[in-house]
Formats: structure tokens, sequence, C-alpha cells
């Protein structure tokens, strides 16, 4: 072998193992991880592991008028329940909203029953509560319920690496404080409140607030303003972090 052949040998595996360390460092799906962006109300996409995951996709109806609803494609779509606000069938991908257990492409997925209001489900039914693993990273989707959790809940949900929780009250999620009483329980390391109202004046038809009784619930805990999009590592700090998106 020349002297010449393996100075370029040597070169190339040097820019192959730079760029993989690039690739990792700002990307959270190669060295586990995931990336989040908001769409409003209480649908997220979840991008990581090598998954998609879409949450709650939503008809710009009610609280939820004025938005742009998230026509995207996911490999799997969690929805809360079937209301238009919270699982309106206008994504693509695999739609899961009754309670059970998947496996999709490799990502394991459990449902789970709740009240989805606080009088056991005599009004508005149940709502599913969802768990899963994506890119090294433990969710809980507790988008779509007013009912305290049980003892049950608890040992399902376990302690979450990311908790996703509606705070915006009403008949149908938690208000800030019952929201803050979920928190307190899971501890988990991070939070992103979801379904409250962002505007300065409540949409008609609209029975939920901002986000700022929650805050003040949580009186103590960090609160990051994140914007639309925010990536997480794979390894989180162990202390408990408010994310808002908007």
């Amino acid at each position: 072998m020349s002297a010449k052949f393996q100075v370029f040998k040597i070169l190339g595996q040097f820019l192959v193992s730079t760029v993989g360390v690039f690739c990792c460092s700002v990307l959270p799906a190669c060295a586990g991880g995931v990336g989040i962006t908001s769409y409003g109300h209480s649908s997220l996409l979840i991008k990581g592991g090598g998954h998609s995951v879409l949450i709650n996709p939503f008809k710009a109806v009610g609280c939820a008028s004025g938005l742009k609803e998230p026509r995207v494609s996911a490999n799997v779509i969690l929805a809360s329940s079937e209301l238009a606000d919270e699982g309106a069938k206008v994504a693509q991908g695999k739609f899961l909203v009754q309670p059970g257990s998947y496996r999709i492409g490799g990502l394991a997925l459990e449902g789970f029953t709740a009240p989805h209001d606080r009088l056991g489900g005599r009004r508005f039914g149940n709502a599913t509560l969802w768990q899963w693993t994506q890119g090294g990273l433990r969710f809980a989707h507790l988008g779509g319920s007013a009912a305290p959790l049980t003892g049950e809940d608890k040992v399902l949900l376990g302690r979450p690496d990311i908790l996703i929780i509606a705070v915006g009250g009403g008949a149908k999620v938690y208000n800030g404080v019952e929201a803050a009483e979920v928190v307190r329980a899971l501890k988990p390391k991070r939070v992103i409140p979801v379904q409250f109202s962002r505007e300065v004046e409540t949409p008609r038809n609209c029975d939920q607030t901002g986000v700022q009784p929650f805050l003040d619930a949580m009186q103590g805990i960090e609160v990051k303003e994140v914007g639309m999009s925010i990536d997480f590592p794979r390894k989180l700090s162990d202390e408990t972090v408010i994310n808002v998106m908007r």
C-alpha cells in the first residue's frame, strides 16, 4: 500500500468519524433523544428513535378555533378520544384511540382508560391515557382527562421522563391546580402543558383558561418558554422543569 493511499485512508476515516460526532451532537434521533413540534391546543409531533408520533390531531373548532390543523404524516397517531378537538382524523398514520397494548414498527405503546370528566365519565365518557418509550425517553400523555389519578394509574405511569398534560380546565381536562397535583404525584423530569388558551381573549365556545393558573400552582418549579419546538437529549437532569410551548 503506497504512502499516498494510506494518507487518504486515514483522512477518510477521520472525516467519517467527525461527521458522525457532529450529527449525533445536533440530531436527537442519532444518539437518542427526541425533537418535539407543537401545533397548538394539545397536538404535538414527536420525532426520535426512528419513529414519529403525533398526538391529538384536531379540527379547528371550539377551543382550537383559528389554529392550523396538523395535516401531517406520522408513523403513529395517539388520540385521547375521538372528539373533534383531540382526535380528528386529519393526519396520515396509524390511528390509535382505544386502550390496549400495541407494537408498531418496534414501538411499544400502552393505552389505558380514564374518565374524561369529573363525573366518572358520565358526561363525556372515557379518555385514553398513553405511555411509551421513544428515543430512550419515557413518555406519558395525559391530554384528555379531568379525573384524579388512581393508585393503579400511578403504578402504570411510573415516573415519566416527559409528561404531556392538559391544564386549561373546563369540563373535560384538568385545571391548573388539578394538573399540578398530578405533576407532584408523578414527579416527571420534564412537563409540557397543553390544551390551554393561548389567546388574550378565549375563543367562543371554549371553557378553558390560559397556562398561568397551572404555573401559579407550580410555584418554585423552573419554567422555560421554548416556542414551537424543542429538543430533548436522551439523558435529562433529575429535577422537574416545565417547558411551555406555543
